[in-house]
């Protein structure tokens, strides 16, 4: 996606927690594009240094290395920035299924931290990674913001409290906020390696390397894929819009459109195959459904429309050749 449109944004200052990171590189990367001046917090605990090593030497990058949960790294990240893109968190429910006390400290005393020393630097706006686990046991299609069920995992309490914590600090101390609930995001820098790698670039390693990767259950469980592209441009309708109705509010980000997990591995299949022709030929395995998973997600993205102007740029299938085609040069 061509991001001209936020040319405004120059010479602003934005700090972006979790800048190491899948999603807070991307955002970086962009962001320097457009001239920003970008500070990146992150503490490298799933972010990797050689996502951000391209912007080490950029005038207008600064690395700071460091744990949102200690405060006074909160503050020296927040000074005298125009705006925070907090991205920093432990992510996957599994993660927080098995030590729901680090996911705890880092999901929820971390961002109060940062709620507090945005607060303090009198930062113009606070937007943040939700996260569409938080609708919970809620079996409603489409999801709509409004209307939430009760969490499934550690993960998803700590990402509800975020959204009630980003709430309060605007009603009691005026700190504008945005909460971006976002919808199993894929693409570019996205990490297939490790105990918690997401789904599609598990997935793209299992077949470049012609081994059978595992569906949870039978494969009729679905998501609302969303690539990266429309997710940086959700961030920045963020910091950039000018209505005031838009502010202090909570968005699905997300496509608006959902896809089962057997229709995924046969779009990763058709375009891995057209760099190796093996791949199709590349059996799918079952497992059993694994714990705190919902069976079906799919965002309404009307909000987001309505009040911020948000056009999704990539549909699954245009996201899924994107993402396969950078897999194919950098894995």
């Amino acid at each position: 996606m061509n991001f001209e449109q936020f040319v405004e944004l120059k010479n602003q200052r934005v700090l972006v927690t979790g800048g190491a990171g899948f999603i807070g590189s991307n955002l970086c990367e962009v962001l320097l594009d457009l001239n920003v001046k970008v500070t990146c917090l992150d503490n490298f605990a799933t972010g990797h240094k050689h996502n951000i090593a391209p912007f080490q030497s950029h005038p207008n990058f600064q690395l700071i290395e460091g744990d949102i949960r200690d405060l006074k790294t909160c503050n020296d990240a927040c000074s005298e920035q125009d705006f925070v893109l907090h991205q920093a968190a432990l992510g996957s429910v599994p993660r927080s299924i098995n030590d729901p006390i680090t996911s705890n400290d880092v999901n929820i005393g971390g961002f109060l931290n940062m709620l507090v020393a945005a607060r303090d630097a009198n930062v113009k706006r606070f937007v943040y990674a939700a996260s569409s686990s938080t609708y919970g046991d809620s079996e409603a299609l489409p999801k709509v913001e409004d209307k939430i069920g009760k969490p499934l995992s550690p993960y998803a309490i700590t990402k509800y409290v975020n959204e009630l914590y980003a709430q309060v600090f605007h009603t009691t101390y005026g700190l504008d906020t945005i909460g971006l609930r976002y919808f199993n995001v894929f693409g570019r820098r996205q990490d297939p390696n490790g105990a918690y790698a997401a789904v599609i670039p598990l997935f793209v390693k299992k077949f470049m390397a012609h081994e059978s990767p595992v569906i949870n259950g039978d494969g009729s469980y679905s998501r609302d894929f969303t690539y990266i592209d429309n997710v940086v441009q959700m961030n920045l309708l963020s910091i950039t819009t000018k209505n005031k109705e838009a502010l202090n509010q909570v968005y699905n980000t997300a496509v608006g459109d959902r896809t089962t997990l057997v229709q995924l591995t046969s779009l990763l299949k058709k375009y891995l195959s057209a760099f190796d022709d093996q791949i199709k030929d590349v059996e799918v395995l079952h497992g059993p459904n694994r714990k705190g998973d919902i069976p079906h997600s799919l965002a309404s993205i009307t909000k987001a429309e309505e009040l911020l102007g948000y056009k999704p740029s990539h549909t699954i299938d245009n996201g899924i050749e994107q993402a396969v085609a950078w897999y194919w040069e950098n894995l």
